[in-house]
């Protein structure tokens, strides 16, 4: 081993040694550090020249499924100019939330946790693990205050650089008790807690898909519910073994669970008075199949109609296109096989809906100022996402924003289009932000400041054009 560690070094060729690589690997660490401090104390200083003015809301988290939002930094510490922050994390090349969170933690650790925040700018604390302290008080439920913030601080501060986020935990934890943050909660109860905790729920863990195009599905039952469901999914698995399929066990009562849910909204729809209408060809031999294994119910609707967009590429050839076998959904840009598709379309109590093909390469107009469905939905398949410098969010969220504005002419197509999702929609509406159209699809922004970006759909790049121009100072009001 050694002799392979020998061998291996002698093939480096800028003349360093085993330790002069370690020291240089080292002296660079110590380098990133420093510039990651920096960066720190300038995005505060940045927040410093931007409070909240009259047009500006003060900048924060938009919280999902609530109707609150979740300031960028704990209590006690200034407010930002909402609109600054987008500028700041495109020069970055980061996006605006990216940026929120940068902001937040600097003002954090400068006003609420002084001693870490000394203890970063001294170098003995890396800024990393400063931000993940900062992290943690920022979010903590309940809020901390000011006092238990200083406790965190302090705690902190006496083990710089050397606590891990489970000891982080404890001491937010013990905070929060200490300062009577949080209401009582009777499931605290070491004898009696277990009469307010009721465990029963059913989760989809939706943000954890595998590759082979499946989600885990979780669930704590009453001992009664779940050994019907288990008698149920015995039956389904066996139904369709009796049907042909080959699949394990395992495979066919997770095919069951899923059947039995759309039978079960199938049911909720005829119970409403829904009617089905069974397509004779492709129908009949489906419904002989399941007659004969006693499931059939022609009688029921359609559990589901499901759109999906998915998107394939396709390989023209003599006998017509040909569809790759992988592609990817819209949600999340998840992979998806083409068999996948195929199995979702033909499952017998899902309605399949088809829409026109829309060639992204024909312009589309319409003289009112709304866009048409399919203009809109041609400028979401083009764009995909919000078109603001380094943002991800899915165009099928987004407002359709006139580049050039209606009211000054500008026509409403797909030329003079693109998705822009609230947050930067109204930035460009009520801010000096600007952009204009260089090619389908193409975007290049100005900021307040004069930096320029290009956003394509390859993704942002800064233009270089020079320095920007001196813009004057904004004065705190």
């Amino acid at each position: 081993m050694i002799e392979t560690l020998d061998r291996d070094a002698a093939r480096v060729d800028d003349g360093l040694s085993a330790a002069g690589l370690l020291a240089s690997i080292r002296a660079a660490r110590d380098v990133e550090n420093a510039a990651a401090v920096r960066q720190l104390d300038l995005a505060a200083r940045w927040a410093d020249l931007h409070p909240p003015e009259s047009i500006h809301s003060a900048a924060s988290f938009t919280i999902p499924g609530c109707e609150h939002e979740e300031p960028i930094a704990g209590p006690g510490t200034p407010l930002v100019a909402e609109f600054c922050i987008a500028e700041l994390g495109a020069v970055l090349g980061m996006s605006t939330t990216s940026a929120k969170r940068l902001v937040g933690h600097a003002l954090e650790l400068r006003h609420r946790l002084p001693r870490l925040w000394t203890g970063v700018q001294s170098g003995a604390v890396p800024a990393w693990r400063a931000r993940s302290v900062a992290e943690t008080t920022i979010h903590a439920s309940p809020a901390l205050t000011v006092e238990a913030a200083a406790f965190v601080d302090a705690q902190v501060a006496a083990v710089a650089g050397r606590i891990g986020p489970a000891q982080l935990d404890r001491l937010v934890a013990e905070a929060i008790k200490r300062y009577d943050l949080a209401d009582a909660d009777p499931t605290d109860d070491p004898e009696d807690g277990w009469q307010y905790v009721d465990p029963r729920h059913a989760t989809l863990h939706g943000e954890d898909v595998h590759y082979a195009g499946t989600m885990r599905f979780e669930a704590e039952l009453d001992i009664a519910d779940a050994l019907d469901l288990d008698r149920a999914l015995a039956h389904g698995a066996a139904t369709l073994k009796a049907l042909g399929s080959e699949a394990s066990l395992d495979v066919r009562r997770s095919a069951a669970l899923g059947d039995l849910a759309r039978t079960q909204t199938a049911l909720d729809l005829f119970a409403q008075g829904g009617r089905v209408a069974r397509e004779a060809a492709d129908e009949g031999g489906r419904v002989a199949r399941e007659e004969r294994a006693g499931v059939s119910r022609p009688d029921l609707p359609h559990a589901r109609e499901v759109v999906l967009h998915a998107h394939f590429n396709a390989t023209a050839t003599s006998g017509g296109p040909v569809l790759e076998a992988t592609g990817r959904l819209e949600d999340g840009q998840r992979l998806v096989l083409l068999d996948q598709v195929k199995d979702w379309c033909t499952d017998t109590r899902t309605k399949v809906t088809l829409r026109p093909v829309i060639d992204l390469n024909t312009e589309l107009a319409t003289p009112a100022y709304e866009p048409t469905t399919r203009i809109r939905e041609a400028v979401i398949l083009r764009d995909r996402t919000c078109v603001f410098p380094w943002c991800t969010r899915s165009a099928r969220r987004c407002d359709l924003d006139h580049v050039v504005p209606f009211d000054a002419g500008g026509p409403t197509s797909t030329s003079n289009l693109a998705p822009l999702c609230r947050t930067h929609h109204r930035l460009k509406t009520h801010s000096s932000w600007h952009y204009e159209t260089t090619a389908p699809g193409t975007y290049d922004w100005t900021s307040p400041h004069g930096h320029r970006f290009r956003r394509d759909p390859t993704g942002t790049r800064a233009i270089d054009t020079g320095p920007p121009p001196d813009i004057p100072r904004p004065r705190r009001r």
